[in-house]
């Protein structure tokens, strides 16, 4: 059995952690190997299994991330997560159909490409404040929080970007700056553990090179309940996910569900690695 773990130019060994899926994963006669997505000279039918874990460009590399999908799907090379769940998931209007299957999100306008952006039309007018960012994205990229008074600044700000993605309105939480982001981390579908993520004070992002401070924490059950029911809505089998909100009260409003390239914060979790390699192997036949 071969598999390759796929990343990316930026770490064409994985990150420390990931690494040590390699040697894990050899205890079960699995061979496993760090392999750029975007690497040409690689024969993708060499491989039984593609594993999406450091794909940490795919969001600045859009048009031709999406034709490699088209490719390996073509090719009809297993994936864990499946194809289908990855292309739903690298696009963030996914959360417009998980509200309406009845799961609460952060308070989100959805707007289409447009050569007219005029956010004063979508915001909703008890809104104080508000983050923008492209449906196609991660780690922050291209996102920007911005009191309402300042709406004409990112009227012309995004006036390009606008024209060539699709974009995310979300009401800024300020409880991101309290009480922070919590990762509710499953493996094929069964929790696993969680983790808080706090930004540096004054700031918005909790991600660490921006500084985010992460904890391993406990959540109520019913808090993970919460969390394995957004699982479940995938009819997929899912080798990861992991659902990021912010608690509030004791309830869970999601910000999204991370199904391609997450850190799955193997390092503050003990036995976690080690419950991830049991989930491949439990899904490979």
């Amino acid at each position: 059995m071969k598999i390759a773990l796929l990343t990316c130019e930026k770490l064409p060994d994985l990150t420390p952690e990931d690494q040590k899926l390699i040697p894990a994963l050899a205890k079960h006669n699995i061979e496993a190997k760090a392999a750029i997505w975007s690497d040409k000279t690689i024969n993708w039918n060499d491989f039984d299994y593609l594993i999406f874990r450091n794909t940490w460009d795919y969001f600045e590399k859009e048009t031709e991330f999406t034709i490699w999908l088209d490719q390996i799907e073509k090719l009809g090379i297993k994936t864990l997560n499946p194809i289908g769940v990855i292309k739903q998931n690298i696009h963030k209007f996914y959360l417009r159909e998980m509200e309406k299957q009845g799961i609460t999100i952060l308070p989100t306008v959805f707007i289409d490409k447009t050569d007219n952006l005029n956010l004063t039309e979508r915001i909703p007018s008890h809104w104080e404040k508000a983050v923008i960012k492209p449906a196609f994205s991660a780690g922050s990229y291209l996102t920007e929080v911005f009191e309402i008074t300042d709406i004409p600044k990112i009227n012309e700000q995004y006036k390009t970007i606008a024209s060539e993605k699709e974009l995310l309105l979300q009401e800024f939480m300020p409880q991101i700056q309290t009480l922070g982001e919590t990762s509710f981390i499953f493996f094929n579908k069964k929790f696993s553990h969680c983790v808080n993520k706090k930004p540096v004070d004054g700031d918005f992002r909790v991600q660490s090179q921006f500084g985010g401070k992460y904890n391993l924490v406990q959540p109520s059950q019913e808090l993970i309940e919460k969390a394995q029911k957004i699982t479940e809505t995938f009819p997929e089998n899912l080798l990861y996910a992991r659902v990021d909100g912010i608690v509030i009260e004791n309830d869970l409003y999601v910000m999204e569900i991370e199904c391609i390239e997450p850190d799955l914060y193997f390092n503050l979790s003990e036995g976690s690695l080690e419950r991830f390699v049991t989930a491949i192997v439990e899904l490979i036949p």
